[in-house]
């Protein structure tokens, strides 16, 4: 009965909304506001919050603080590392409040969170004393829920609006950091902080920029000039938009006062983020990547990259559209893949009660190729991947877009478990052991 007066009940509604905003309330009074004890960065735009969440993490931490971290894709308290497996950027408000108040417990002193433009809106940040917001990019994404770009837009403004207007703690500004390759970069800027920082990989206009950008194979080597110094970063993140990533993290670390030193010993130990452009070993003589790219913008991205630094082969991509979000999307996401990629697979991402088929009829008006013109529709996300794999031959490049490391795939008769690399690790191990039997 509840779930269908729910259902009755439009997201943006401002009763709903109310409603979401008394439960921060109450979630707050309930575990005693115990972020008010942190130092809080929050992380938001369309793509690449839960790279630069975890590069700040993983900075802070090397730096000798206790951090409390909630991203997409994971969780950590004091270095006890849990999998997020809500299906939600900004958890429920009596989640988030729960692990505040088990991350004070731990005796942490920094967060880091990802918070995307549902939490805002829905009051899970409400209570939330911030000191560092980062805007990473804005592109279109959750039309389904703001309607129109610009609402989408002021959503994110929301946060940077009352940056200033949040308990402040010693000894700390109120700062913002944002990347101005953007098209509403000016909404933010023009807003008041203490402080505000702008970075952009190649712009002159920018606080902070990378120069002297070297690819290396197993890395990427830059220079940024810090107020103190000009900082060289050496580290094995790959691509520009991890050069991104890392610039707004440096920016965090400024903002902080931590000294280069550290931040150099720091960076050459950084990781990719798993499910982020990752990277599967094969015997095969084929490239594999995982990647969480859901967006039009994001697949533009990194089907750029791949299509740049690809071997002599084909670029192979497996996708799809998420269902019960912004349709308007789905064609252009069609396209991007077809017009970039050599052969092309449409299969299942989450559907959740959308049915597949439909879903199918969404995309296909981007897709300016027939069926079995190197493009084929299997619905079922196993039989798709496995036969991407088998496809693949060597100095191909394939693209698995859409999950990244998400361990849960949302059905039409619900959650079922599923990982896309631990299921493309199953198969390439069948394709060996077939090998040495025959």
């Amino acid at each position: 009965m509840i779930q269908n007066i729910k259902k009755s009940i439009a997201l943006d509604n401002p009763l709903r909304l109310f409603y979401h905003k008394l439960r921060a309330i109450a979630a707050n009074m309930l575990y005693g506001f115990p972020s008010k004890w942190m130092t809080i960065i929050w992380v938001t735009g369309t793509n690449g919050k839960t790279t630069t969440s975890n590069i700040i993490w993983k900075w802070l931490v090397e730096a000798g603080e206790k951090v409390f971290m909630f991203t997409t894709v994971n969780y950590i308290i004091d270095g006890e590392e849990f999998q997020n497996e809500t299906k939600m950027t900004s958890p429920d408000v009596f989640t988030l409040q729960k692990l505040f108040k088990q991350a004070k417990n731990a005796g942490c002193n920094y967060a880091v969170i990802e918070t995307a433009s549902h939490g805002i809106l829905m009051s899970r940040n409400w209570g939330l004393d911030y000191d560092i917001a980062v805007l990473t990019n804005i592109t279109q994404d959750h039309l389904d829920l703001h309607k129109t770009m610009e609402n989408y837009v002021n959503t994110k403004l929301k946060l940077f609006k009352s940056l200033i207007r949040s308990r402040r703690k010693h000894g700390v500004k109120k700062t913002a950091i944002v990347n101005i390759d953007s098209e509403y970069q000016e909404l933010f800027t023009e807003e008041t902080y203490d402080s505000l920082i702008t970075y952009w990989v190649y712009s002159n206009s920018a606080n902070l920029k990378a120069r002297d950008v070297v690819n290396l194979p197993d890395g990427t080597r830059f220079h940024v000039a810090i107020p103190w110094e000009n900082l060289e970063i050496d580290t094995r993140l790959m691509w520009d938009f991890n050069i991104y990533n890392i610039t707004a993290a440096v920016w965090v670390f400024t903002a902080l006062w931590i000294k280069s030193e550290k931040i150099h010993k720091i960076v050459e130990n950084i990781r990719p983020v798993p499910g982020r452009l990752e990277s599967v070993d094969n015997n095969e003589g084929f490239r594999i990547y995982i990647d969480y790219a859901h967006t039009a913008d994001a697949l533009d991205k990194v089907l750029g990259i791949l299509a740049e630094h690809k071997w002599d082969g084909k670029l192979i991509t497996v996708f799809w559209a998420t269902g019960d979000r912004d349709k308007s999307k789905r064609p252009v996401m069609g396209r991007i893949v077809s017009e970039n990629s050599d052969i092309v697979f449409l299969t299942q991402d989450d559907d959740y009660t959308e049915l597949t088929e439909n879903i199918i009829k969404d995309v296909l008006p981007g897709i300016e190729r027939k069926e079995w013109d190197d493009f084929w529709i299997i619905s079922d996300r196993a039989e798709a991947i496995r036969t991407a794999l088998l496809t693949a031959k060597k100095w191909d490049t394939l693209l698995l877009a859409g999950k990244g490391d998400e361990h849960v795939l949302m059905t039409n008769n619900g959650p079922k478990e599923w990982h896309d690399r631990t299921f493309v690790e199953s198969v390439l191990k069948d394709i060996d052991d077939n090998k040495m039997l025959g």
